[in-house]
């Protein structure tokens, strides 16, 4: 989900349906034991968490499945603290390479074939939801290659570490109430495993991101985003759905750009008041009309959207090294990960999924 960059080798940061995560390794939970010092700590700050979620209204039953024998986790909280900020000067990473290490045939063909065989069930998902199959699956193999890597964390006992800690207390403290509400509404104790920041299941969902968009759609009596395939495809598209995405609509297309465009008539001057460093990054919103009158060129073989259809210019390497145009659906796209590189990977990716090509 949401932040999010991939512990696993594919999920990114998604502060909504994924976690606030940047790309750090998740090789192993082996892990040393807690300091004795430190144990004790978090057992207190347990015992008042403890009493927070009675409060709040979590079962007993639960609270006792839950965190009775739970131990704070050294391994979780030093893959939280590595994660880069704006006080560390950072290598800034080209898309171009982002993309190549995730454009694979690797990915590609698996969901050509996912594509094929659950046609029926993701056509059907679409016509509840409205989003393409190639997009629901783009997101799918982004996060976890179709489900081939969903993480072996233990989501509560991550997110205990993780609120205990007290770096992002208010978001983690939040997503284990929400993990706790999940087994009081059903999941297993023992299904709640998944990335080290607290994201689980095929399309790595935050607790909190489960509660609000995970839908049982084979009707088995159960949003199982670990097992059900359907599940899965329905719960992203109705993410994506409860996050504006709108039936019919594309979602970008590459274009050139003159090399005399004047950046400063495009440029956006209202500030963001979410996702902010990534949507800084788009020009103002602009009829495609405009955008033609500019001297913009689709390229892959796409054609010009309806003249009044409002886009933005995404350039994620900068002028002059690639170019996009995102229509609204994109800033969907953004809600599942707040990353440039991410959606536009997702999208490239169903690009190729629906073509076959």
């Amino acid at each position: 989900m949401i932040l999010r960059f991939a512990a696993i080798a594919v999920a990114l940061l998604a502060p909504a349906a994924s976690s606030a995560q940047t790309p750090v390794a998740e090789t192993s939970t082996v892990e040393a034991p807690p300091e004795p010092s430190t144990q004790m700590r978090f057992q207190a700050w347990l015992a008042d968490f403890r009493a927070r979620a009675a409060g709040e209204g979590i079962s007993a039953a639960t609270l006792s499945s839950a965190l009775d024998r739970l131990t704070y986790s050294p391994r979780v909280v030093a893959l939280d603290r590595a994660q880069p900020d704006d006080s560390r000067p950072q290598s800034v990473p080209l898309f171009s390479d982002y993309l190549a290490a995730r454009l694979v045939p690797a990915r590609i063909n698996p969901g050509k074939r996912l594509a094929t065989e659950l046609s029926p069930t993701l056509r059907a998902v679409e016509a509840r939801y409205g989003v393409p199959p190639e997009i629901m699956l783009g997101i799918w193999g982004m996060e976890t290659s179709y489900g081939g890597y969903t993480g072996n964390f233990d989501l509560v006992r991550s997110l205990a570490s993780l609120a205990f800690d007290g770096r992002r207390e208010a978001l983690f403290t939040r997503e284990l109430i929400a993990a706790l509400r999940m087994i009081d509404s059903g999941v297993p104790r023992s299904q709640l495993v998944g990335s080290w920041a607290g994201a689980t299941g095929n399309p790595q969902f935050l607790p909190s991101s489960y509660l609000t968009n995970a839908v049982d759609f084979d009707g088995d009596g159960k949003a199982d985003i670990w097992q059900s395939r359907a599940d899965t495809a329905a719960s992203i598209a109705n993410y994506l759905k409860n996050n504006g995405w709108v039936t019919g609509g594309d979602w970008a297309m590459r274009v050139s750009v003159p090399a005399a465009l004047d950046r400063v008539r495009v440029l956006n001057t209202i500030e963001p008041k979410s996702c902010t460093r990534v949507l800084a990054k788009h020009s103002r919103w602009i009829p495609v009309k405009e955008w033609r009158e500019l001297g913009l060129q689709p390229l892959d073989g796409r054609t010009w959207p309806a003249d009044d259809t409002l886009a933005t210019l995404v350039e994620p390497d900068g002028p002059g090294k690639g170019a996009y145009l995102a229509y609204g659906n994109f800033r969907s796209l953004l809600a599942y990960n707040c990353s440039n590189f991410y959606a536009l990977s997702v999208g490239l990716l169903a690009d190729q999924l629906r073509s076959g090509s």
